[in-house]
This record gives structure tokens, C-alpha cells and sequence, in this order.
């Protein structure tokens, strides 16, 4: 288990650092999302959950649709989330990068100045939590590092996003793992996995739903009378049974206008769960750190480091 742990945060952590490089003014997201996620596959991995890419205000759940147009503005705050399995284990990590450029045409040296602050905090936030970490550790110690280290850029976690518990095949495995105090006195054990992903931001600290839905879940088999919205949801259950995927997925495999109404016809019927992309309250930059560690007896191990 444990070596399969460590691979598969290889992987990520490699292929994060090679991502990140091509964050740059007028490129495209979808070339972007495209590379990660076919290049988890090529080092032998499984794809954990699509690749979420979300700029500026968009905290998190936004991969590209098929043919999608959006392209990086140079100092724009990009969130690269990503993930992959080995055996079924998974490692997931997080990095934001303002997209390389001439950013003064878009932003003033104050707001630059800005954004790279509450990019530190959330790493500043990761760290902290990080440091908590040991068998025995309560989760709510754990999110009053994150809020404290956060606090002192005098900026706000998001504080309805949180971590998450890992297990085989089980992205989100029950456990969340708070950004602030949330008076939670669960007490994690040795040899957990978990996802520590601190958001920063200088809004409220609270996300709501955007319009959309470009990640989508499994939840149960449902009968269809339309045959080719089955044939979609028999795809799903054959190869997205256990994590999320794309919507772009399905619609590279059955055609857009033809995968669109599936997804739309399974969502409805809650046959498979829509995620929407979480923008903060305010509009205000968002950004995101997030590893993967596995619980030991005085400390952790980080895998995707």
C-alpha cells in the first residue's frame, strides 16, 4: 500500500512541476488539462479525478469542456489540481502560479504584489498543517493552523472547502480536514492518507456554486428509455465506477450533442452527481496548496512532495 502511495505521488509531483510551466498568458486550458491528464496515463497511473485548472475567483471544480476557448491571462491566479492512482491509491496535490507574461497590462504592481501574497498564505497554511500532523493529531488543531498561519497575511481560508480522508478507490473516503478550528475532536491514526489542501483568499472565505457542470460522479443505475443515454451511463459504471470524471470524457467518446443530453438526463435522474465550479462570495482571488500525506506514529510522510 504504502509503495503504491509513494508512486503515485511520484507521479503527481513530477508532472505538477512540468504542468506548471505551461501557465502562461494565451495559452489554452484545455491544452493544459489535456497534457496532465494523458501524461498520468503514460507513466502507467490511473486518473484520480479530472484535471481541475480554476482561475482567479473560481476556487475549484472547473476541467475544460470539449473545445473549450478559455485561454490564461498573464497574472491570473491558476489553481492546478491534480491526481492519480496506483493500485487504487491515490495521491492528489494542488499548486497555484500566476500565468506568466507582461502582467502589468492586466493587473497593477499593487494587485500583483496582492496576489502573490495570498498565494504564500495558502502555502504558508499547507505547511502549518502539515506540521500538525501525527498519529493522534484532532482535526480541529489541524484547521487552526491553516486559519492562524493564513490570519497572519491578514487574508481568510475558504471556509467551506475542506481536505479529505483517502482510501482504495475512494478519493473523498469520509474524514474532511477543516481550513479553520471547526471544534471537530476526531483524532487521526497511523497509516490514513489524507489531502490537506488549504484555500486563501482576500473575500469573505466562502464559495458558492457557478454556473456549469463539467465533473460529474457515479452514484446509481438507473433505467433509461432512450438506449444511447444507457450506453452512456454502462460507460460510466464499466470506467469511471469509484472517482469522478469529465464530462469532456463522454463527449470525446459519444459526441457532444449526444454525450450533453446523457449527462444532462443522468444528472437529473441522479444517476450520476454534477459537480458545479465554486466561485468565492466576493470574486475575489482564490488560491490553492494541497499534498497528500499518510499519518505516522510522530509525523507524516508526504507523498507528493
Amino acid at each position: 500500500m504504502m509503495e503504491s502511495y509513494i508512486q503515485a505521488g511520484k507521479i503527481v509531483s513530477d508532472i505538477r512541476s512540468e504542468a506548471s510551466k505551461m501557465i502562461k498568458d494565451g495559452a489554452l486550458v484545455i491544452d493544459l488539462v489535456e497534457y496532465v491528464e494523458s501524461e498520468i496515463l503514460k507513466r502507467g497511473a490511473e486518473i484520480a479525478f479530472p484535471c481541475n485548472v480554476s482561475i482567479n475567483e473560481i476556487a475549484a471544480h472547473y476541467t475544460s469542456p470539449a473545445n473549450d476557448k478559455t485561454q490564461f491571462k498573464a497574472g491570473d491566479m491558476v489553481k492546478l489540481d491534480l491526481g492519480a492512482m496506483v493500485d487504487g491509491y491515490i495521491a492528489d496535490s494542488a499548486v497555484t502560479v500566476l500565468a506568466e507574461g507582461n502582467m502589468d497590462e492586466n493587473y497593477t504592481q499593487d494587485e500583483i504584489n496582492l496576489h502573490e501574497e495570498i498565494i504564500e498564505a495558502s502555502a504558508a497554511g499547507l505547511e502549518a498543517a502539515i506540521a500538525t500532523v501525527r498519529a493522534g493529531a484532532e482535526l480541529s488543531k489541524i484547521g487552526a493552523a491553516v486559519h492562524e498561519a493564513i490570519g497572519e497575511y491578514n487574508l481568510n481560508p475558504i471556509f467551506n472547502l475542506t481536505g479529505h480522508s483517502l482510501e482504495q478507490n475512494n478519493l473523498h473516503a469520509g474524514i474532511s480536514i477543516p481550513n479553520y478550528d471547526n471544534h471537530d475532536n476526531y483524532k487521526l491514526d497511523e497509516g490514513q492518507a489524507i489531502a490537506i489542501e488549504p484555500f486563501a483568499t482576500n473575500g469573505e472565505g466562502i464559495v458558492n456554486d457557478a454556473p456549469g457542470h463539467y465533473i460529474f460522479a457515479y452514484l446509481a443505475n438507473k433505467p433509461f428509455r432512450m438506449k444511447s443515454t444507457q450506453k452512456v451511463l454502462k460507460y460510466i459504471q464499466t470506467n469511471n465506477p469509484y472517482v469522478p470524471f469529465s464530462g469532456r470524457w463522454i463527449t470525446d467518446e459519444f459526441g457532444e450533442r449526444r454525450g450533453n443530453i446523457a449527462l444532462k438526463q443522468l444528472s437529473e435522474a441522479m444517476a450520476i452527481y454534477p459537480y458545479a465550479p465554486l466561485r468565492e462570495k466576493k470574486d475575489c482571488f482564490v488560491s490553492q496548496k494541497e499534498h497528500t500525506v499518510v499519518v505516522e506514529k510522530e509525523g507524516c510522510t508526504v507523498t507528493t512532495i
